[in-house]
């Protein structure tokens, strides 16, 4: 539609005569249609769908026939999910010179940190104030750093915030600049396994049912679908299932108006863009992996958030300030957690435990305790082979699990199974098999901090 032609007068010109009569007059030679500059062709006017293997229904059961699935692709290393720890163990496996494929059911990287808006970088930091997680992540950063209101309070010993379209941006610029294969909008459904071996795994889109064979597979997914999938033995569990909003015009409150009013709730904390705060809702314990409570969440959250923006609208001196966005994804925090062949325990921290497979450095909500160091193991399954484990869905004890499901947490070990997953890939071995201190020293050369 030709710019002239504003929204109003296009709805004009489809009402007054019906939108039949207004799609004629169109045709006859309206200008602004024809110079709209969109473009339609036919591909096939009796296509058939192929590679169809339709359930049936026989004697009150669902059948779902056996079918041949089309091979999308085949790679080295391939990562189900882009947050922040499938990013990181993309650029981290392309860097150690294995040929990378990522894979992510949205339309965009960053997770919950992007599409979730949980932009706290939160979980970096240790007593005094000493920053453990390095790398990627940290490369992340400085990068954010160097772009114009992508990051706010970001020095040594505070939690910086960010921007989610600058994140969402910087890691399409990362994943291109290390040339790894993005296949998006592909939602990971199974994985594809012989005697107990994963050899790739199987993904729905537009195109349909299509898999993808690779010689390692990390499951960065964060509810662990690939790992459960191929049959590892994990942990399930209950955690508090939210929703995270954007308020817009903070920086318009009338502070005479709201003098010796008490200030409304769910206003959050600021971001790069002024005037825009982001509030996070914590919600209710529930499991994440039940699609009826999912559906509860999403639409209980929405109505509550958008009903308290009017609460606060009703405010003296906060009549200005307005909902700016709910997130697209919701908040699921923990579902599934690997049982592997390590652990992260919460005794580890007290004992400051030293691991000799070591590979990363967590970090305190707050700098309130020390470091703690992630075993290799817990991104290993006990019995499933050629899948590694990244991010929240890792080994680790109840108690540690809202320290590793936090970003800069998931920077470190998807950063980690990134590395280890090349190394297994280019050297021909299992992944519980790879020479530790070789993923040891190329962390190291990344900027990794190991301790």
């Amino acid at each position: 539609m030709d710019d002239s032609l504003s929204r109003r007068d296009w709805l004009r010109v489809l009402g007054i005569s019906g939108v039949a009569a207004g799609l004629s007059s169109l045709r006859a030679g309206d200008a602004a249609a024809q110079d709209s500059g969109f473009q339609s062709s036919v591909v096939d006017s009796h296509e058939v769908q192929a590679n169809r293997a339709s359930p049936s229904f026989v004697d009150g059961k669902i059948i779902q026939p056996s079918r041949e699935l089309p091979l999308l692709h085949k790679t080295d290393v391939l990562v189900v999910g882009g947050g922040p720890a499938g990013i990181c163990a993309a650029v981290a496996a392309r860097r150690a010179g294995a040929d990378v494929t990522v894979v992510e059911r949205y339309g965009h990287f960053g997770g919950l940190w992007t599409g979730g808006l949980v932009l706290l970088v939160l979980g970096h930091i240790v007593k005094g104030n000493k920053q453990v997680c390095q790398g990627l992540g940290e490369e992340m950063m400085r990068r954010l750093d160097k772009m114009d209101g992508a990051i706010v309070d970001r020095r040594p010993g505070v939690n910086p915030t960010v921007d989610a379209e600058a994140v969402k941006y910087l890691m399409v610029e990362m994943v291109e600049e290390a040339k790894v294969k993005v296949f998006l909008h592909c939602w990971g459904v199974d994985a594809i396994v012989n005697d107990n071996t994963v050899h790739g795994a199987v993904f729905e889109s537009k195109s349909g049912r299509q898999a993808i064979l690779a010689k390692t597979v990390i499951d960065a997914t964060g509810d662990g679908d690939v790992f459960a999938a191929a049959g590892a033995e994990y942990e399930r569990r209950l955690h508090n299932v939210g929703l995270v909003s954007r308020v817009g015009n903070m920086d318009r409150i009338d502070q005479a108006k709201a003098r010796g009013v008490p200030k409304p709730r769910y206003l959050g904390r600021h971001t790069p863009i002024p005037g825009v705060n982001w509030a996070n809702l914590r919600g209710p314990e529930v499991d994440g992996l039940d699609i009826e409570t999912l559906t509860k969440m999403e639409m209980d959250h929405r109505k509550f958030i958008w009903r308290n923006m009017q609460k606060v609208r009703q405010t003296p001196g906060y009549e200005k300030v307005y909902l700016m966005e709910t997130a697209p994804q919701l908040g699921v925090r923990i579902t599934r957690v690997l049982n592997g062949l390590g652990r992260v325990m919460f005794k580890d921290i007290l004992a400051e435990t030293k691991y000799p497979d070591v590979i990363g450095v967590g970090g305190a909500s707050n700098a309130q305790h020390g470091e703690w160091q992630i075993p290799y193991g817990a991104l290993v399954p006990k019995k499933i082979d050629n899948v590694l484990a990244a991010g929240r869905c890792i080994d680790a004890e109840m108690r540690m699990a809202d320290l590793v499901r936090l970003i800069p947490n998931c920077f470190v070990t998807g950063h980690a199974a990134g590395v280890a997953a090349a190394v297994a890939a280019q050297d021909g071995c299992r992944p519980r098999d790879v020479e530790v201190p070789k993923v040891q020293k190329i962390l190291k050369q990344q900027e990794a901090y190991l301790g």
